[in-house]
């Protein structure tokens, strides 16, 4: 055994995890040396620590709902905010778009599991007509921006162990979508061990340690330790537009919200939508003494979720949807590590598939350990002249999340349908919908073809030969 492998189980052992080790001397060479690479990713005073306050100390379950007031945000034009702003806004984001200052990141570590699917979230088909997935629908979207702001536009991708190489073919199988393989980069989100109640790191077999992924809020250090902000540096870019993988209606790269970030100069912003009824499973923005929060819809007590204004609207009114904008410094130092301030990591108890005293596989039927992460969400506090701007629903936010029901594939479609029906109106086009704006027809507006209602009108009234609108149309 090398002196490096020995130091390394002796680190183990004076920090009370020698039991990673019991049955390394049943394993074979491969598999010790497994075990020893997984070994060598963990911060031991880390998990120290976390066990001092999560786990022993019983941490992580409370929250700080003191002093909260519902957030500032700038409303839509249509809602009360000022045009002129936005058009500013708009034109300053179109500026720093151009200039090559911003890159696109998808947080895209999630299975299919949930829908039925079996493969990397980003690869399941999404659209109604093409059955694009997710990834291609993205693709298309940076691809059109690339052709109008005449920029390069990065895009990064953060991957799971378990989804990376997939996720890799899956691009190198379809050519990179024509953005280029040079301008798509992969790395893989952080993990951390899964510990039980007595804070001993548990193990998934002999030679595997029980290894979670840390969290959305992972991604700031998997930016920096994975070489991504590096990279953005040298080429120039100081924005970074953050989107999560199973929302087909974001605007991958939004110049008004860019706009909006550069002009306050803000380390962090976000996008909020007005809350549907109280009990939507939105976190909340809110204002607790002078920072930005986000306080989640389980942890909000009813006395503020309900509250009302004079006007009868919601008083915690703004929903958090999980699309910011990021300064690449403020990334850096949050995901530095050791260097200021960082993420805090939160506890969630869960059935941890485990080995017992024997060596033997064991299934839990009830929580038998914790797991650790972070959310994005929570680096706002340390953020400075943080902006929060309001989205549509309707234009922004469909997600994938369900087989059924509620943010499934079959209301994700629809809802698609819906905006490309809007744009159809908008161009002066007379079409049939029912009470929720449905069409009577299946179609499909590609990003390539237009990707904002703007500037769909201009495409189609541009066109020589309109095409008759039946099911099926798809545009692109």
């Amino acid at each position: 055994m090398s002196t490096a492998s020995t130091d390394l189980i002796d680190a183990f052992n004076a920090a009370g995890q020698g039991q990673v080790f019991k049955w390394y001397d049943q394993l074979k060479p491969e598999e010790q040396q497994a075990l020893l690479e997984q070994a060598a990713q963990i911060d031991l005073s880390e998990v120290a620590e976390l066990n001092d306050t999560l786990v022993q100390g019983g941490g992580g379950h409370g929250v700080d709902l003191s002093d909260l007031k519902p957030a500032p945000y700038i409303p839509l034009p249509d809602k009360g905010g000022d045009a002129k702003s936005w058009a500013g806004a708009i034109a300053t984001g179109e500026e720093a778009l151009r200039a090559g200052r911003v890159a696109a990141f998808t947080v895209a570590g999630g299975q299919g599991t949930r829908l039925g699917f079996d493969g990397p979230k980003g690869t399941f088909p999404v659209t109604p007509v093409r059955k694009a997935t997710l990834f291609q629908v993205f693709a298309e979207k940076i691809l059109a921006a690339r052709q109008r702001y005449g920029a390069p536009i990065p895009w990064f991708i953060m991957t799971s162990t378990i989804n990376h190489e997939p996720t890799q073919a899956f691009f190198e199988k379809h050519k990179f979508f024509g953005l280029g393989e040079d301008t798509v980069m992969f790395f893989r989100q952080g993990l951390m061990p899964a510990v039980d109640y007595k804070g001993k790191i548990l193990l998934a077999d002999k030679g595997e340690i029980a290894m979670t992924p840390d969290g959305h809020g992972g991604s700031l250090r998997a930016l920096v330790r994975s070489g991504a902000t590096k990279r953005m540096a040298e080429s120039g870019i100081d924005t970074i537009s953050y989107f999560q993988v199973d929302n087909p209606l974001v605007h991958a790269v939004d110049p008004a919200f860019i706009g909006f970030h550069l002009q306050a100069k803000s380390d962090m912003s976000s996008k909020m939508l007005p809350k549907a009824y109280p009990k939507e499973k939105l976190g909340h923005f809110c204002e607790q003494r002078g920072r930005h929060v986000v306080i989640e819809y389980s942890d909000m007590p009813d006395t503020l979720t309900d509250r009302r204004r004079p006007d009868g609207q919601l008083a915690f009114l703004a929903g958090s949807i999980a699309i910011h904008v990021l300064d690449r410094a403020f990334v850096e130092r949050m995901g530095g590590g050791g260097t200021g301030a960082s993420l805090p990591f939160h506890r969630a108890d869960k059935k941890i598939a485990t080995i017992n005293a024997t060596g033997n596989p064991v299934k839990p039927q009830e929580p038998n350990g914790v797991k650790f992460e972070m959310f994005v969400f929570d680096a706002l506090p340390f953020a400075e002249n943080p902006v929060i701007i309001e989205t549509a629903r309707q234009d922004e936010f469909s997600p994938v999340k369900n087989a059924e029901g509620v943010d499934s594939p079959q209301s994700s479609r629809d809802d698609q349908i819906r905006q490309w029906a809007r744009w159809l109106k908008a161009a002066g086009v007379k079409l049939s919908c029912d009470k929720t704006g449905l069409p009577e027809f299946t179609l499909e507006v590609t990003p390539l073809f237009a990707d904002s209602q703007e500037a769909f009108v201009e495409k189609w009234n541009a066109l020589e030969k309109k095409p008759t609108v039946t099911d099926g149309l798809l545009l692109k």
